[in-house]
């Protein structure tokens, strides 16, 4: 069974987004060992120097990177990533599972983005949206993205 892992930088704060990520956890269960693994988020100044948040970006993504499971291809989420149809994510999930990946982690970075470290380990990177959204709503989005790749891999009645 494939393991999917969603890494990002802080707690989901508000129920509704946990119990919406639960939900779609709960049913992935039947196709993928998912989880979800939150790292500490770097406090920062109102008004953060470049430098500052240079340091912070690096910080968030060592600690992101330590916690990418053996095995997996990481995807990136990022601003300067492809976008892709929901059709295009499952392609991505499928090729994964055939060259041999024994899972996939997706990493969302905090609210200054990914550092290059992450980004350049990455076999794919992938952007939600030329929008931008909250960083609690874009994991939800993720979620069910994902939940949706496995449903049309499995020729399920989901997507439509």
């Amino acid at each position: 069974m494939l393991k999917i892992t969603i890494l990002c930088v802080g707690k989901l704060k508000e129920k509704y987004w946990r119990d919406a990520c639960a939900e779609y956890a709960k049913r992935m269960s039947r196709f993928a060992d998912f989880s979800i693994i939150e790292v500490e988020e770097e406090k920062l100044p109102d008004s953060p120097s470049p430098a500052q948040i240079s340091h912070t970006l690096l910080k968030e993504g060592e600690r992101l990177l330590a916690k990418v499971p053996n095995g997996s291809v990481i995807a990136a989420m990022c601003i300067e990533g492809k976008q892709r149809s929901s059709e295009g994510l499952a392609e991505l999930v499928e090729i994964a599972a055939v060259e041999g990946a024994s899972g996939i982690a997706f990493v969302i970075g905090g609210s200054w983005g990914l550092s290059d470290e992450v980004k350049k380990v990455s076999k794919f990177r992938l952007s939600m949206s030329e929008m931008t959204f909250p960083h609690q709503l874009a994991r939800v989005m993720l979620c069910e993205q994902i939940y949706r790749a496995f449903q049309i891999n499995s020729g399920g009645k989901y997507h439509k």
